[in-house]
């Protein structure tokens, strides 16, 4: 059968759309459509699949699939680009809520045509002074903006074993079962820099967005930072983090930034 898709993204993190709201995608199929559409150079290539779904109680559902199939709550960049995409496809006008497993995401269009999401509250993050990671012993912070997320500042961001050091981290025991993202940060004039070990991609990504959100909470204590907290992402683009910092954890956390349609076309499924 044919689908139609739309190849978006949003700061370098890559995602293929499809509109899923008539059902032609059944569950028991999905993570087959993704496998075999999300590697590089074989196929379109993407870091992970969004269906639109209809919702009972909101304006719409998605269904968010990183690139090797796995099931995941919640993707910042791809809620940015999710909000643009369902609002082309008549969903809404320029704002909507829609439903994640890590529950309900408000999003907005900008005049300029960027996306605002507002995500789920965030606990406090945690503080890991001391943790063996290849042998060395490094500082962490922990925190689950919608998924969970390692954080490691370094002096030097481009002097990181990116991939063997995320790996690492991704994968420790004392994140087992689920597994983490590993994300590294520096800080320069006054922005957090960040590169980002994808969990569910298992490589380095050019953005992501629960990461940069995970950063900007992070760096706003580390390096001294008052909210909203400018990110660079590995792709050179800018994300805008605002949050508010209680004693119980973190509240109306919003993230803002570039989110772009690449090009549209149908799969042969």
């Amino acid at each position: 059968m044919k689908i139609e898709f739309t190849k978006m993204q949003g700061a370098g993190n890559d995602f293929i759309m499809v509109d899923n709201r008539n059902g032609i995608i059944e569950d028991s199929r999905k993570k087959e459509f993704v496998t075999r559409f999300c590697p590089r150079a074989v196929a379109v290539g993407a870091d992970g699949v969004v269906f639109l779904e209809n919702d009972n109680e909101l304006d719409a559902k998605w269904d968010f699939y990183n690139a090797d199939g796995s099931s995941a709550e919640m993707c910042g960049n791809g809620a940015r680009c999710f909000t643009l995409y369902a609002i082309a496809k008549g969903v809404c006008t320029d704002t909507l809520t829609f439903r994640t497993i890590a529950g309900p995401i408000g999003g907005s269009k900008s005049a300029e045509g960027r996306a605002e999401v507002t995500l789920t509250d965030a606990p406090l993050p945690e503080h890991i002074q001391s943790i063996d990671i290849n042998g060395t012993d490094s500082e962490l912070y922990f925190i689950n903006t919608g998924v969970p997320h390692a954080i490691m500042p370094v002096d030097d961001i481009e002097a990181i074993e990116l991939k063997k050091t995320g790996a690492a981290i991704r994968y420790h025991q004392h994140f087992a079962p689920a597994g983490t993202n590993a994300n590294f940060i520096c800080e320069k004039d006054g922005k957090v820099i960040i590169r980002t070990y994808e969990r569910g991609v298992e490589d380095e990504t050019l953005a992501c967005g629960t990461g940069s959100v995970a950063a900007a909470i992070v760096g706003s204590d580390k390096y001294c930072l008052s909210a909203p907290v400018t990110v660079i992402t590995r792709s050179g683009d800018i994300l805008n983090i605002n949050f508010e910092k209680t004693d119980n954890g973190i509240k109306n956390v919003r993230l803002e930034g570039p989110a772009v349609v690449a090009y549209q076309g149908t799969l042969e499924f």
